[in-house]
């Protein structure tokens, strides 16, 4: 650790291959099921996608922001195309910098701020240690950034998830339309098919939404939140302890505390 250059590991991209599999995994039996029953077209009605498609937009817009709805529109494909951080190569980095400070003083630190700008809260918190700011102002001013980013991603979970309680409801609102329409034409042999179509295909088009689309995309978005949530509190900690110039293996100990048993490290030993 002579010198001052340290291999910093970047976020990388990378595509959840397990969300991927099961949209497609979902949607294909389902559309199998229909192919199988020998009537697909039978499953595509105009009124009825305007009816849960438009009015569980419409309806999730009025209990949110439209900064929300559109924040959560880009955070969606986040959960396809997600930037990927082993919290147990975060520990590792955050452990080189410490012993790099320890050996070298902090102001080494000014030699690797370069290397840290794909960590933008990493990168934060060795610039105030390196003006010299104290570590517990360095820790609380982390942890703030940190729980505006984990309430900015729950923001968006909780948009999926009251649209996830909306589909169904339009469905329901849809089927009652297809039955008034139905109840209302009886003299009309005619009519009642295509009514009867609008009132059961809007719940199954709820239905599906629901539980296959907003309910497992909610999911995903917390578990993602989660993580990143891990690595930065690694962040926040190792800024802080070096920070207060602690012994790198003190801070070694304090992140495994935190650390599933399975990404658990060893640096010093």
């Amino acid at each position: 650790m002579a010198d001052t250059t340290i291999q910093i590991t970047k976020a990388r991209s990378a595509t959840d291959i397990a969300t991927l599999i099961g949209l497609i995994g979902g949607f294909g039996l389902i559309m199998s099921a229909i192919f199988i029953g020998g009537s697909p077209g039978a499953f595509i009605d105009i009124p009825s996608i305007l009816i849960v498609l438009g009015g569980t937009a419409s309806v999730t817009m009025m209990c949110f922001s439209m900064s929300e709805m559109l924040r959560t529109i880009s955070v969606i494909m986040k959960t396809i195309s997600y930037t990927a951080r082993d919290p147990s190569e975060a520990a590792i980095q955050v452990l080189q910098i410490a012993e790099l400070a320890r050996r070298q003083g902090v102001l080494s630190l000014q030699g690797i701020l370069s290397q840290l700008q794909s960590e933008p809260l990493l990168f934060k918190g060795m610039s105030m240690v390196v003006d010299g700011t104290p570590g517990e102002e360095v820790e609380a001013i982390l942890k703030k950034d940190m729980m505006s980013t984990v309430q900015r991603h729950l923001k968006s979970a909780s948009v999926l998830k009251k649209a996830s309680e909306f589909a169904p409801a339009m469905g329901l609102i849809g089927t009652l339309i297809g039955l008034v329409q139905m109840l209302g034409n009886l003299e009309d042999p005619s009519t009642i098919g295509p009514s009867m179509s609008v009132a059961l295909i809007t719940t199954f088009y709820g239905a599906v939404l629901a539980n296959m689309v907003f309910t497992p995309m909610a999911a995903k978005l917390e578990r993602n939140s989660n993580e990143e949530a891990m690595v930065n509190n690694i962040y926040v900690m190792g800024a802080s302890s070096i920070g207060r110039q602690e012994n790198p293996r003190r801070l070694e100990m304090l992140l495994n505390s935190v650390l599933p048993p399975a990404k658990r490290i060893q640096y010093f030993d």
